[in-house]
């Protein structure tokens, strides 16, 4: 039988959305660092989508895309004040997985590891909107210009700036998964046993600890920075909590990396992230994520 060919641009706007949906989310919340904020994106992306309607719409891939990212850079403003009034130190909302899809965007490991989500959170808007965009995606600077309404010759500026400023901060070293599951079950192990002893020898000299609580777990206030203020703050953590908690390890997959999650009576605890020296035998910095508002994702029987 022959196949009646579709004209450009009337294609279900629905099934359109659907197909390019996972892209969309991995570069909104690249952007934003929450999943909560990108599924909001993503609503105000499809309204904007079925007003709009496939008609006349040669890419409708590109143009989801500005469409969404555009929605994201508007987001910012709202995400920069709701941190305003944060309490204590701030940690993007963590992607838990049993196994990262081979195809899924959003679980791409360095681009979107927890260490390198905090290091982007110090970019401007358009510096991480074209980071995001070229580092992460591989689009053109004639592209993302088009996407963001910019010359192109100022994508090329933003784009120098940003990677200069990235590099700066985050050394391009990815830790074998075994390594870095090693060394969680034996950091863990540590932590939760209160075994300061142990936590000297895993945890690197100028190791830094980031803790989020958002105010409602014990948390430091600030990035606690040397070996042994980190040692004193997690097996302080240990000996207030650890007993009554009943804390079961998962292993598991965060924004692609292998990580663990503490269950307390079923329910998420904790999500722990190494960032691991170049040697992969210590920890240079350990991020801890504690807000539930930002664990409300986590399941148990997946995680």
């Amino acid at each position: 039988m022959t196949e009646i060919p579709v004209p450009v641009g009337t294609e279900d706007p629905t099934g359109v959305f659907v197909e390019h949906r996972e892209l969309l989310f991995g570069v909104v919340y690249n952007m934003l660092s929450s999943v909560t904020d990108t599924e909001d994106v993503l609503q105000d992306t499809w309204l904007s989508w079925s007003r709009r309607g496939t008609g006349g719409v040669d890419n409708p891939r590109a143009y989801l895309v500005r469409i969404a990212v555009n929605h994201a850079l508007k987001r910012r403003a709202v995400v920069d004040r709701r941190r305003e009034t944060y309490v204590g130190s701030w940690l993007p909302e963590p992607l838990v997985t049993e196994e990262p899809g081979a195809d899924d965007p959003a679980l791409r490991t360095e681009s979107v590891s927890l260490a390198m989500l905090v290091v982007l959170e110090s970019l401007s808007p358009l510096e991480r909107a074209v980071f995001v965009l070229h580092e992460v995606f591989g689009y053109a600077h004639t592209e993302i210009a088009e996407i963001i309404d910019r010359k192109p010759a100022a994508v090329r500026q933003l784009a120098h700036r940003a990677r200069d400023h990235v590099q700066a901060r985050r050394p391009l070293y990815e830790a074998h998964p075994r390594v870095r599951r090693e060394a969680t079950e034996r950091f863990v192990r540590a932590a939760v046993g209160g075994d300061i002893a142990e936590l000297m020898e895993i945890l690197a000299p100028d190791v830094t600890v980031w803790t989020d609580g958002g105010g409602m777990r014990k948390q430091a206030l600030r990035p606690v920075h040397g070996r042994d203020k980190a040692a004193r703050l997690l097996t302080g953590y240990a000996r207030r909590g650890g007993a009554h908690l009943d804390l079961e390890l998962r292993h598991r997959r965060v924004n692609g990396d292998d990580a663990a999650v503490l269950f307390s009576h079923d329910s998420p605890y904790a999500v722990i992230v190494l960032d691991l020296t170049p040697e992969g035998d210590r920890v240079a910095n350990l991020f801890v994520v504690t807000n539930p508002d930002k664990l409300t994702h986590v399941d148990k029987e997946e995680a």
